[in-house]
């Protein structure tokens, strides 16, 4: 059996015999009058496990620049977890539990995560002690009078986490500091407790809101959960080193929106005036990375600074020439587009594809390198 498929079946018997167990019980007793019985219920299976994918909403990327691969597998189980918790939601999906934990946490970061997703250290918010601190005003007591204070990836109050918590990986406890459990309530919090659809934009927006009261959190998260829908149709990149931190930086910005002379070493800034097309679409006032802006910031996160115009971009490195063909390039390198004067550079990430900020108007995406406009490309990793 394709190994993948094994995997898929065995999750889906697992979730199947959690969620139904006297079913399933019956089930184990039918075995045992004949392997005819058997195969003809385990084709029957298959068969439900492949059509349950068919419309593509279960379809997840095996992993995510910027997401530890243990947090990204909780945010998975859990949107896969919720339809047996709460049948009347529709609509989870990992990138919703992903854009609140990058706000909340970062997805853990510098912590150290277990294979089974306990998180330590402790992550810890300040004691909403009405100081100000986190914007709190009004003081929050525990039900032992002491100061509460978020806790966790998700960063649950522990009143709240009361109400919603769950045991996401099955140990037994439920542990708002650990992965699995954290996203599973935050799935839960976010369905509620009657119907709702988290496909349609304002469902969602309104489930984020009751998550925080904040019209300026809900828009960053929003903005996150775009990000990740559009790196959930990008393929895994098989880089290392040097090569995997400069492409995984880059990949962690897909879905920031163009923005002329944006892009710095921290990330995506404010974009400026041209006189023309860019201002036309109001790039001044986007958030967001040119294309040499973006190379910027990708190869930063390994020490190198370049400037930030492509044709600067182009005098530097090794060079790697037009005439030897994409399949010169390595991972890593820059590709340039002409013709006549330098216009346009973009992140190589193998297969004749780059990663870049390609205009206004447009994303950071993933496009297939464009042989007629390829000028050459520079190697700036060893």
């Amino acid at each position: 059996m394709n190994p993948l498929l094994a995997l898929q079946l065995a999750e889906h018997v697992r979730n199947e015999v959690r969620e139904h167990p006297k079913q399933w019980g019956c089930l184990a007793l039918l075995l045992l009058f004949g392997p005819v019985i058997a195969c003809a219920l385990v084709a029957v299976l298959i068969i439900v496990v492949i059509a349950g994918g068919a419309d593509g909403s279960s379809s997840t990327p095996g992993h995510v620049p910027g997401i530890p691969d243990v947090m990204l597998t909780a945010y998975r189980q859990a949107a896969q977890r919720i339809d047996g918790i709460r049948p009347a939601c529709a609509g989870m999906r990992w990138s919703i539990l992903a854009g609140i934990a990058e706000v909340e946490s970062r997805h853990a970061s510098g912590r150290t995560i277990a294979p089974n997703g306990d998180i330590s250290p402790p992550i810890l918010g300040p004691p909403l002690d009405g100081s100000g601190v986190g914007g709190n005003r009004t003081p929050i007591r525990n039900p032992d009078g002491t100061f509460a204070r978020a806790v966790g990836p998700f960063q649950f109050l522990t009143t709240t986490w009361a109400s919603v918590e769950q045991d996401g990986n099955d140990d037994g406890a439920r542990n708002p500091h650990n992965a699995f459990d954290a996203a599973l309530g935050a799935a839960v919090y976010l369905c509620g407790s009657g119907s709702r659809d988290l496909k349609d934009h304002a469902q969602l927006r309104a489930a984020l809101l009751r998550y925080n009261a904040s019209q300026a959190y809900v828009a960053q998260v929003l903005a996150n959960i775009e990000r990740y829908d559009a790196v959930d149709l990008q393929p895994v990149v098989n880089a290392s080193g040097p090569a995997k931190i400069v492409i995984d930086a880059a990949m962690s910005q897909l879905g920031v929106p163009y923005a002329w002379g944006g892009g710095t070493a921290a990330g995506p800034s404010r974009g400026t005036r041209d006189g023309g097309v860019a201002d036309r679409h109001g790039d001044y006032n986007k958030i967001g990375f040119d294309c040499s802006g973006l190379v910027l910031f990708a190869y930063a996160k390994v020490g190198i600074t370049l400037p930030h115009n492509s044709r600067a971009q182009f005098a530097l490195g090794t060079r790697v020439p037009k005439e030897a063909g994409l399949g010169a390039l390595r991972l890593g390198d820059l590709v340039f587009y002409s013709p006549e004067l330098i216009h346009h550079v973009g992140l190589y990430i193998g297969e004749g594809r780059m990663i870049n900020a390609p205009f206004s108007g447009s994303d950071v995406r993933v496009d297939p390198v464009d042989p007629s406009a390829f000028a050459g490309g520079t190697r700036l990793l060893r």
